[in-house]
């Protein structure tokens, strides 16, 4: 765990400037707050807004993201409303959060868009919650919510958009289907039935700090899409969670809430969740216990019996998880593995014949954004497989045959990114034998997506050309992938 936080490769310093964004705008949100003269709630409310707009939104253009973080108050400003004016309403209030959170997580079938949306309703029901807000507050709410999105804007939009320099991100399409066949909505009953689980218990634990639990088992069911992958990420949180509470009782406990030293950490924290999110969710978990610690340490309240409190409803909230996706329609790993990995096949394909056509001499090919695209699907299978490769995995066979499918898949996506610096060099020239080539990569991958079983040729050594070189490659890699991919499913990687 060390390891992935220190020695992440950091390409173009993408997480260094995501995470220093980051503190920017969301100090600038609660200075603005400060200077209109908003409470400590309207602060903390405010913060989280800015801190939301600023992780959350991820649409691949900066048009996209513009639009979105526009939409968030819409969304934000009327879960607000019914948070707070249910204050009084206990089981109204509990069925409605329920609500928002199946719709949450439903709202993914709408892709970066509604996720963001989606988290920013939920997150805006939970720090209604956090800070027992009454109808009485919610105008100077509105107000920094309002002022905190715009804030964060600024600097994201304004100061800093480092993205315009950057091509559009490969986003791939959600999951196809209707219905219960649909990933999202099978979820989305998961998570509700996992957030009822946690509000009861939670609330048996704790009638002020119930909601906790709840937030557990929303934040473990973000960006997963199985049984698997959603029960590594509870073990993670939890332990990220234990950590976080190990340090705060040697960092935020003794600084008592003091405003400069509580302003310093959160601001670390606020770093700290931004830079290393991307490698790491228990490091980003440990990162986000520090910052609530940090803000119950102002609010007056933070005590070793509340940070032992949270531990407890943090476990309850991922048994819920747990439950829930055991026993409520249930994703398999297998199913979502398998998926994956056959779009990142076809998109293998994809980029073979973008790159041949180049090389053919076509002035419209250009495989640069399928090669992006792969790097996104491969990263959706390598987190899909995660489950199996995970050092608590109690079956070694399963284990290194799914990190031998990665292996495989990696070196394809080696060849690809070779094949494609071979196409676009100019000086590149067209040999008859890349049809012949290209050809055998179609037949491969198609073998292996529809589950034939006929034996795929390993090619002989290939010849100097380089673009032969690279598909040649290609084609071993494919044909080594057609043992572990045909595997009987009660071994295969991608079922578990």
């Amino acid at each position: 765990m060390l390891k992935r936080m220190f020695a992440a490769p950091d390409p173009g310093r993408a997480r260094l400037r995501f995470a220093a964004r980051a503190v920017l705008g969301i100090g600038l949100a609660v200075v603005v707050c400060g200077l209109a003269g908003h409470s400590l709630a309207g602060a903390v409310t405010g913060g989280l807004a800015a801190l939301l707009a600023l992780f959350t939104v991820a649409d691949p253009t900066v048009r996209g993201q513009a639009v979105t973080t526009a939409l968030l108050p819409v969304v934000g400003v009327p879960v607000l409303a019914a948070a707070a004016g249910l204050h009084d309403h206990p089981v109204a209030r509990d069925l409605t959060f329920l609500a928002v959170v199946g719709a949450g997580v439903y709202a993914r079938r709408w892709g970066p868009r509604g996720h963001s949306l989606g988290v920013f309703a939920f997150m805006t029901f939970f720090v209604a919650q956090f800070l027992h807000a009454a109808p009485r507050q919610l105008p100077e709410l509105y107000a920094a919510v309002l002022l905190s999105v715009l804030s964060a804007a600024v600097v994201r939009f304004g100061l800093w958009c480092y993205e315009r320099r950057l091509p559009p991100a490969a986003v791939p399409a959600p999951p196809a289907g209707t219905g219960l066949a649909r990933v999202t909505t099978r979820q989305a009953a998961q998570a509700a039935a996992g957030a009822g689980f946690a509000l009861v218990v939670g609330q048996l634990v704790s009638g002020q700090r119930w909601y906790w639990a709840v937030g557990a088992t929303w934040w473990i069911f973000v960006n997963t899409a199985s049984r698997g992958e959603t029960l590594v990420r509870g073990f993670r949180r939890v332990l990220g969670t234990v950590i976080g509470i190990c340090l705060g009782f040697l960092i935020a406990v003794p600084v008592h809430g003091a405003p400069l030293p509580t302003a310093v950490l959160v601001a670390v924290a606020v770093f700290g969740i931004f830079y290393t999110a991307a490698v790491s969710y228990t490091w980003m978990m440990l990162w986000v216990t520090l910052l609530a610690e940090s803000l119950y340490g102002l609010l007056g309240v933070l005590s070793p019996g509340l940070l032992a409190l949270r531990l407890v409803e943090t476990g309850v909230g991922a048994l819920g998880a747990a439950l829930a996706v055991l026993f409520v329609l249930p994703v398999t790993t297998h199913a979502t593995t398998d998926a994956w990995i056959q779009r990142a096949l076809r998109c293998v394909h994809a980029c073979t014949a973008e790159a041949a056509a180049r090389l053919a001499g076509s002035a419209t090919a250009d495989p640069a954004p399928r090669v992006a695209e792969l790097e996104q699907l491969l990263g959706r299978v390598r987190l899909s497989v995660a489950p199996l490769v995970h050092s608590l995995n109690p079956m070694p066979a399963r284990k290194a045959r799914a990190r031998r499918v990665l292996a495989l898949l990696d070196d394809c996506a080696r060849e690809i990114r070779g094949l494609v610096a071979v196409a676009a060099d100019p000086e590149a020239s067209h040999d008859a034998r890349l049809a012949a080539a290209c050809w055998r990569v179609e037949a491969a991958v198609e073998a292996l997506t529809d589950g034939r079983l006929e034996p795929l040729r390993r090619p002989a050594e290939p010849p100097a050309e380089p673009a032969l070189v690279h598909l040649h490659g290609l084609e071993r890699a494919l044909a080594d992938l057609a043992e572990p991919l045909r595997t009987p499913s009660g071994s295969r990687p991608a079922g578990a």
